[in-house]
């Protein structure tokens, strides 16, 4: 016989949480308000107090997620001496938080979300996005990188750290470890970026 519902003191949390797991599994089109409630162990209409559908859920995932890869990557590039290692470190980072938190990602860029819908999920991927062109923006200030409009380098750059982490979570690598994941994006960015590094002279 089921328990019956238990009353949780931070049922967001506790739902999203839930979620994440339900993800895991099923996928982002997989599940419904319905089953995150009953894993959750708490009525069907306990999600409601909260999320008004699956998507408003979603976008919370997705805001969560692009929160705390921005963080992330505020955090491997702080510390960094150049204004080039600061941009390698954050697109390291990238691929680290892909890797680390899959069901994020997933949701983060697979998922139809309307960001109209949702404008504090528009918001936190829009500095998620800002902080990489921030990046780039200093290392042409530094004469790392070529002058001019900083966007079509961050889109180059965005490409490369975002494959990498697609294709890692896809298991299309040939790598056992994430050791080693990590030393081929080392040398994959080494590459792709050096190639728009600016020119001496």
């Amino acid at each position: 016989m089921r328990k019956p519902p238990y009353h949780h003191g931070n049922l967001r949390a506790v739902l999203l949480q839930t979620a994440m797991r339900l993800i895991r599994e099923v996928g982002p089109a997989g599940f419904t308000l319905r089953e995150v409630a009953r894993r959750a162990n708490v009525s069907h209409n306990a999600p409601y107090r909260h999320f008004r559908n699956k998507d408003q859920l979603l976008a919370a995932v997705a805001t969560e997620g692009f929160r705390e890869l921005t963080a992330a990557m505020r955090t491997a590039a702080e510390s960094q001496p150049s204004a080039w290692e600061r941009l390698r470190r954050s697109g390291l980072a990238y691929i680290s938080f892909a890797v680390r938190r899959p069901e994020h990602f997933t949701v983060m860029f697979d998922t139809p979300l309307n960001p109209r819908d949702d404008p504090v999920c528009a918001k936190a991927g829009e500095e998620a996005f800002g902080t990489l062109l921030s990046f780039i923006a200093y290392c042409q200030r530094q004469r790392e990188l070529p002058p001019g409009d900083p966007l079509p380098l961050a889109l180059v750059a965005w490409s490369l750290v975002h494959g990498i982490g697609k294709l890692a979570n896809a298991n299309r690598f040939p790598f056992h470890s994430k050791t080693e994941l990590m030393k081929f994006s080392e040398k994959a960015l080494d590459g792709a970026l050096g190639g728009m590094r600016r020119k001496p002279g």
